[in-house]
This record gives C-alpha cells, structure tokens and sequence, in this order.
C-alpha cells in the first residue's frame, strides 16, 4: 500500500517521500482513510506507529482542499484545526511534523506552550494561523487575554489522551472544549485504550469509528527487554558500567522525580560520562538545549522524569534504561517505546532493586510477559544489604524550628522553592499548621518584680508533617504543559 492510495494529494505524497517514508504504518493505513471521511475517530496504537502522521496528512489534505468555514477575528485567518498535547516537548514535536508534511500546501501553523515568553505567541496568533498545536494551560492563558479565537474550529485532536488523563488535564480539556463551535470533527489518539479514554470517548464523540492496531498495552516486537537485578545503591555504579563497557551512546534513563534526575546526571558527569538531565523544573531553554545535545549525538546520556516519555521521537535511540522502575506500569510501556520505533530495534534495560519487585510483577501482568533476568558479573545481590524502598527521594530539610530563646525567623524560604518547583513534583503546598497560642486570660501572670526577661517565642510548628509519598502516591505526573 502506498499514501497516495489512501486518497492523499500529490503534494503530500512528495512531502512524505522526501521524509523517507514509502509506506503507511497500519495505524496510518486505518486511519487516514477514516480521518477523511469527516467522522470522529478513537484509535489507538502502541508508541513509536506513527499515529502523529495519521492525524497530521488527513488534516492538511482536508484543510487545503476546502474554505474555511468563517473568517477569523478581525479578518485574520481562522484557526481550523487544534491539536492539544500533554507536554511542550510533544507539542513542539507535534508542530515540527505539520510543518514538514505540509511544505508543499499553503496552510500556517503555530504552536503554543508554557515556559517561555507568551508575547511572540501572540503576535503569531495575531497574524493568523491554520494549524494550532498548544498545551491545555498555555492555550487556556491565551483565551483568558482573548488572544485567541476558537470559534472557527473544524478539527479537534487530543493527541496521547491518556497521559492528559494521567497528568490531570481533564478540568482544562472541558473548559477548552466550551469555546469550540458544536460542530466539528473530533479525534481521540492515545498510546494505549484504557476504559477511562472509552469513558471520555463516550462523552466527546459522535458514533466515532474505533481503531486499535496493536494489543492494549503491547510494547514494540523489535523492542530486547531485559532486567538487572542490583542493590539500590549500586544502581548508579552499574548504569556507568553498561555505558562505558559497552560504549553506549544517546542513552536515555528514566528516574522516579526531579531530584533524582538531578543527582544521577550529577554522578554520571563526574563518571566521566556527559549528562544533562530533563524534567518539569528545567526551563523551557535548559529543555529544549538538552534535547538538541541528545537528538544530535553530542550528549551521550540524557536523564528524565516520565514528562519526556510522551515527547521525544528520537531517530533510531538504541537504549532506554529504567534506573527506577515507574510506579504506574502502562507508564513502563511509555518509556520503552521510545526505542523501537517505526519498526527498528531497540534495547530497554530495567534496573531493578528487591524493593521494587511488586513494581516489576505489576509491568509483567501488564505486558502478559516475563521480562529475561540477567546478572552482570560483580554486581550480584548482596543478602546483607538494605534495599528499603524510598520514602522521600529529596534530600533532607533543616529544621525549621528555631533554637530556644532565638530571634524569630521572619519569611524563611522553604529549600527547593515552592510546591511546584521541588523536586518531588508535588503538585500542592505541604505547610505545617502553626500550634494555636492559648487565651492569655488562661497564663498565670506572674509578679512583674520576680520575673526574669524572656525572649519572644516564636510560635512552635505542630508536629512535622509526613514526608511526601507516605500514605500517598509517589511520582504523581504534574501538569508540565503549562
């Protein structure tokens, strides 16, 4: 089957060509077709198929083939087609493929997410755009300064709908759905077909047609699976071995949280191995440099929290290594799919300690699988060692309670900034609740004549709070897109 069967125009069809792509992929196969006939669409396919392009071609030969509906505000052009995505890397990378696909069409597209300036943005918009691709929180900054308009809006795609479930985007994705006209073709693609997107599909689509490609939750066939069991704290002496012994290059290892990431990339740079990390708390220009670093090969490790396992489309990445095992398990199949894409071969190496063997059987009964186990000379199980599961993977705070009869503390900064700067990506304050002061009617009041000075106390803080992750969900997905 070639893409001009699929009822794409010739300047598609020589935009793909020069891509390098001479057939569709099966998701492409299905739902090109599908996305033409004008229906709404639920598909579904495991990471690394090509379900960007499945969207993308249909919606540039619809677009470029018909007038838009309405002119857009103050004469500009429209926006006719919005295109929402969980994270900023997969909305750059989501924008970077219309571009290419559509050089050869006379449409505009932007896209538009948080951490950077939003005034460019708004010039762009300003002059009018086809193609929209945004983040929810970013998008929904332009709407409150009415730097948008979405009233012309012919196609929605929610693209990975199911890690912007995970990441809590549901709220934003209702108040974004109120300012698009009732008519419209909406498309759902997801990595996997969980009964929450058939919930939400239920609920935004009109008698959609169903694609799923691959078995819920399937990883890549091309995809060596392997699992090293050592002691948690050899973990990071063994990553810099497998790099160095098998000279290992664009590596790509997930960790559990920010601080994590940070302190691995540390370790590895001092190794002698270069490493940048990659997480929610880097700005957008620190992101964007890394990732340049890795794609081009210059960088030999980069190390990530699960943000980056839904934004990069890396040509050909060898390796992917879990140095934590993910607490949610379809997140395992998101990591792994990085490597093994578009039907190459790949390697997903997971580092698994004792504390973390629940984790690895939840990955097993979801892929239906045993992952091959092996052992790596010199770094064999120690009985006597402590393999206790991480509680807090930040480093300890100081106390905050100051010594008795000190000088109150006036508007201590809390290390690590605020809740949604530390590390452990939580995505609310903790603070502790100050002790209530008694009635001074209920203090004895003592003899002016017989009572010594006393410094001003400070009032204590109750007993300290837990530290996050117990009683609780550890490495709950923030919403980076903003």
């Amino acid at each position: 089957m070639s893409f001009a069967s699929l009822g794409l125009s010739e300047a598609l069809v020589r935009a793909v060509s020069e891509r390098g792509y001479e057939s569709p992929t099966p998701i492409q196969a299905k739902a090109i077709p599908a996305v033409l006939s004008g229906g709404d669409l639920l598909a579904g396919a495991q990471t690394g198929t090509g379900k960007t392009a499945g969207f993308v071609l249909p919606i540039l030969q619809r677009l470029s083939t018909t007038a838009p509906r309405r002119a857009g505000a103050g004469g500009a052009r429209p926006i006719r087609a919005l295109i929402l995505t969980p994270t900023r890397e997969l909305a750059a990378q989501v924008e970077e493929s219309v571009v290419a696909y559509g050089r050869h069409v006379k449409l505009s597209s932007t896209v538009v997410f948080g951490g950077v300036n939003i005034n460019p943005q708004i010039d762009r918009l300003r002059r009018g755009v086809d193609i929209l691709v945004a983040t929810p929180g970013r998008l929904l900054d332009h709407a409150g300064q009415r730097t948008v308009d979405l009233s012309g809006v012919e196609v929605l795609v929610l693209d990975e709908a199911d890690r912007m479930l995970d990441m809590g985007f549901i709220h934003d994705i209702r108040r974004v759905l109120k300012l698009l006209p009732a008519q419209r073709q909406n498309l759902l693609f997801s990595a996997t077909f969980s009964d929450e997107i058939k919930a939400l599909a239920d609920g935004l689509l009109n008698k959609p047609a169903m694609i799923e490609v691959a078995r819920r939750n399937a990883t890549a066939e091309g995809v060596v699976q392997r699992v090293l069991p050592v002691d948690r704290v050899r973990k990071r002496e063994l990553l810099s071995h497998l790099v160095r012994e098998h000279n290992w290059f664009q590596v790509l290892v997930f960790t559990r949280t920010k601080h994590g990431a940070n302190r691995l990339a540390e370790q590895l740079a001092k190794d002698g191995i270069p490493a940048l990390a990659i997480h929610g708390n880097k700005s957008q220009n620190a992101r964007t440099r890394a990732l340049a670093e890795f794609k081009s090969g210059t960088l030999q490790v980069l190390v990530a929290t699960d943000i980056a396992a839904r934004g990069l489309d890396i040509v050909e990445l060898p390796h992917v290594v879990n140095f934590d095992l993910p607490n949610v398990p379809e997140d395992y199949v998101h990591r792994i799919g990085r490597t093994g894409r578009a039907g190459a071969e790949g390697e997903a190496v997971s580092l698994v300690s004792p504390d973390e063997n629940g984790l690895l059987r939840d990955i097993e009964r979801l892929v239906k699988r045993q992952i091959p186990r092996e052992t790596i000379a010199g770094f064999e199980l120690d009985p006597n060692a402590r393999n206790e599961p991480e509680v807090d993977d930040r480093p300890p705070r100081p106390s905050r309670r100051p010594a008795r009869g000190a000088a109150p503390r006036q508007n201590a900064p809390r290390p690590g900034g605020s809740a949604s700067q530390r590390p452990d990506g939580a995505a609310a304050q903790r603070t502790a609740a100050s002790t209530p002061q008694r009635p001074a009617a209920s203090v004895p009041q003592r003899p002016a004549a017989s009572a010594p000075q006393r410094a001003a106390q400070p009032a204590s803080p109750a007993a300290s709070t837990r530290p996050f992750g117990v009683g609780g969900v550890r490495g709950r997905p923030t919403r980076s897109g903003r």
